[in-house]
């Protein structure tokens, strides 16, 4: 089935008829059929289609934040729901901060836990991101989220090792910078401004996830390093419905190594001294 053409995808998944395709990536093509446009997605395996559907159920069953509806995940390809775009508002940040608290409200089973249905070796963007169960947060982020990929760096030359010294310092000082201890939280997992669609209904949309039960500040982290329209307005909005532990922003860095690193093992160098520079501040109680 990887040789085919989106619109037999779209065609297959959903029953009905192609009026025409317009290319939006190399990996996603938007379709229009008789009923309506969907997106046709390459995930690039089975793994990480699967994976992606089951984050979208799982955020969308929450009621909290808006998400395109799954139509149909078969073999690497996923067909999700097409949604028309508008611009960013001050408004529509301040209601997105509010879903987005009341998402993460809805919690998760541990840290590092799959949607249900979702496969435990995952994805976040085409890196493998591996959803094993921890019920601490500092020891469980510092072995899933962050030593991983630093690993991965070093072992392809994009981190040197006296560098790599630095991080894995950070990791093992986690406990001491976590803040309060706070029950997992339902986490969107990938949550940068590409993945935060402003729609033309006045609502932001999230598209793209690498959900898994994690500490809600690191969504709000990555909403912060890769910027995002209004954001004083969404965090705002979040604070309003559920306020966060008292140093945050202090916080925010440790939060952002896990991101970082994984941007640093896919993309290279630029992003891994974005990663020591995020850490040197943890590198010591």
């Amino acid at each position: 089935m990887s040789g085919e053409d989106p619109e037999a995808v779209a065609a297959r998944l959903t029953g009905r008829t192609v009026v025409a395709r317009r290319r939006l990536t190399g990996a996603v093509t938007e379709v229009a059929l008789d009923g309506g446009p969907v997106v046709v997605k390459d995930a690039g395996s089975a793994g990480a289609a699967r994976a992606e559907a089951a984050g979208l159920a799982w955020l969308g069953e929450a009621g909290a934040v808006r998400v395109p509806v799954v139509h149909g995940c078969e073999g690497q390809w996923l067909v999700t729901g097409s949604v028309p775009e508008g611009r960013p508002d001050a408004a529509a940040a301040l209601h997105f901060g509010r879903e987005l608290a009341a998402l993460h409200a809805t919690g998760a089973e541990a840290f590092g836990a799959p949607p249900p249905g979702g496969p435990t070796d995952a994805y976040i963007g085409a890196a493998p991101m591996s959803n094993v169960p921890g019920d601490n947060w500092p020891d469980w982020y510092a072995r899933y989220r962050v030593l991983p990929y630093l690993r991965r760096a070093v072992d392809e030359g994009t981190l040197r090792s006296a560098e790599a010294a630095v991080i894995e310092r950070a990791c093992e000082h986690v406990d001491d910078w976590a803040g309060p201890a706070e029950p997992p939280a339902r986490l969107h997992g990938d949550l940068w401004n590409g993945n935060v669609l402003w729609g033309a209904d006045g609502h932001v949309w999230l598209i793209d996830p690498a959900a898994h039960g994690g500490h809600r500040e690191t969504d709000l982290a990555m909403l912060q390093l890769f910027g995002c329209p209004h954001l004083a307005r969404v965090l705002e909005g979040y604070e309003e419905a559920a306020p966060l532990a008292p140093g945050r922003r202090q916080r925010v860095g440790l939060h952002q190594l896990f991101p970082l690193l994984v941007h640093a093992v896919l993309f290279g160098r630029a992003y891994a001294e974005q990663a020591l520079v995020a850490a040197r501040p943890y590198a010591s109680a």
